[in-house]
């Protein structure tokens, strides 16, 4: 038997330095605004519309098991997804779960028992991945002008922009100069490194939290014993499986809504996201895929994985890398971010809880200024087109509700009847 050579000094020396060579530097230097997209996108994903998900949980008295199970469920098939599509496709895929879908379960899930309301996810999942293979998705997609997606996206965005300011007015303490200070930060930023504004900003705003306090309704000490009694918990979180009981009423109530939101307040707007950035998706392919993900998820708890829109604008623009052809990390690092949080769900998540709202309002404005500012250029972009394209981004960012169907529904409604009327003839 051959007994193997141990490496010798100068073998291990070469090791470490190829470790630290300049080339491998380059490397995490063009990487790194990538991955940071991503994990600002899971940021705002937890920090934001989970509540959501909490809340509806509390309303319908779920036990903490049965929680922790249903934050698993989203976050695994989210980034199992977002790392598959975009690994596949080379672009990058944003997944999420159903936040329109979350807002209607705070006060329907506590009408019907628990295993039914889990056989209407499956119901709406199974619809999703009808919608997304036999191509009908795909075909009604193609009918809508490039110039109405990217109005529609302005508008979405466009609120994520303004709460930047609205921080401003906020009676908790330290959190106007919370804001204050992460603006003039970003601006300065942004002159001398504009690949890590984004990063530099947020570091400043933890910084003034922890240091000073700013910006939180409890003091920055009693947050980090909060943060160290989590770590102290840390543990792989179990899913819960649910035996799902099919029942028309619930069917009608939850898995109808769910299905429609998820199509028009999730699906739509996020493909409308990879339109305005220049990206040819497999639209059929992205929709059945995440279709499949909440099948197999429902069980577990999971309302509804599906195509992400105001975290997936992160994640396509220029800040997460300055070739688009290289975008495609973010989605994967995203997916990674996803993974890791949802295997310890009933810790990490609650970590994510104790960031200032101030602060994540004004890193997810921030960071959504080129989405914004790209989804208005494309919108003028064509002279026939400017007036739908306006009446689209101003009903998209009123925010209003209309018949259970969110802004962007009705935005692109109306910018489409505006389209096709005020369109010139045909010569």
């Amino acid at each position: 038997m051959t007994t193997p050579l141990p490496l010798s000094s100068s073998a291990s020396a070469s090791a470490d330095s190829s470790l630290l060579s300049p080339s491998t530097w380059r490397q995490a230097h063009d990487v790194f605004p990538a991955v940071l997209a991503g994990f600002i996108a899971v940021l705002i994903s937890y920090a934001g519309p989970m509540l959501l998900i909490l809340q509806a949980g509390q309303a319908a008295k779920l036990s903490q098991v049965q929680m922790a199970s249903w934050v698993w469920a989203i976050s695994i098939g989210a980034g199992v997804c977002s790392v598959w599509l975009s690994w596949r496709h080379k672009i990058p895929v944003i997944c999420a779960w159903n936040t329109p879908g979350a807002a209607l379960l705070v006060g329907a899930l506590a009408t019907v028992p628990y295993n039914q309301a889990i056989g209407a996810y499956l119901f709406a999942a199974a619809a999703m991945w009808l919608v997304g293979v036999s191509g009908v998705f795909e075909r009604l997609m193609a009918v809508i002008p490039k110039s109405l997606c990217a109005a529609m996206l302005a508008g979405i965005l466009f609120k994520f922009g303004v709460e930047v300011f609205a921080g401003a007015r906020s009676t908790v303490v330290g959190a106007p100069l919370l804001v204050a200070a992460m603006f003039v930060g970003y601006l300065f930023f942004k002159r001398s490194s504009a690949r890590y504004a984004i990063v530099l900003t947020l570091l400043l705003g933890i910084a003034l939290w922890l240091g000073l306090g700013w910006g939180d309704t409890a003091s920055a000490l009693n947050s980090a014993n909060g943060a160290n009694n989590k770590l102290m918990h840390f543990s792989l979180t179990q899913p819960v499986w649910t035996t799902p009981d099919f029942s028309l009423s619930a069917i009608i109530s939850i898995g109808l809504p769910l299905a429609l939101l998820c199509l028009t307040g999730q699906q739509v707007p996020g493909v409308a996201v990879l339109r305005a950035a220049n990206y040819v998706a497999p639209v059929s392919k992205l929709v059945s895929s995440t279709g499949l993900a909440s099948l197999i998820t429902a069980p577990f708890g999971s309302h509804g994985v599906n195509l992400a829109a105001i975290t997936a604008a992160i994640c396509t623009g220029p800040e997460a890398h300055h070739q688009p052809e290289k975008r495609w990390l973010a989605g994967v690092a995203c997916g990674v971010f996803y993974l890791l949080i949802g295997s310890f769900a009933g810790s990490l998540t609650d970590s994510f809880m104790h960031l200032p709202p101030a602060l994540i309002a004004s890193v997810a404005g921030l960071a959504l200024l080129g989405a914004i500012q790209n989804g208005l250029v494309n919108a003028m972009s064509v002279a026939s087109e400017r007036e739908a394209a306006l009446l689209t981004f101003i009903v998209t960012a009123s925010n209003v509700t209309l018949l259970g169907l969110g802004s962007a529904c009705w935005g692109i409604g109306i910018g489409l009847l505006s389209y096709f009327v005020l369109r010139p003839k045909a010569s």
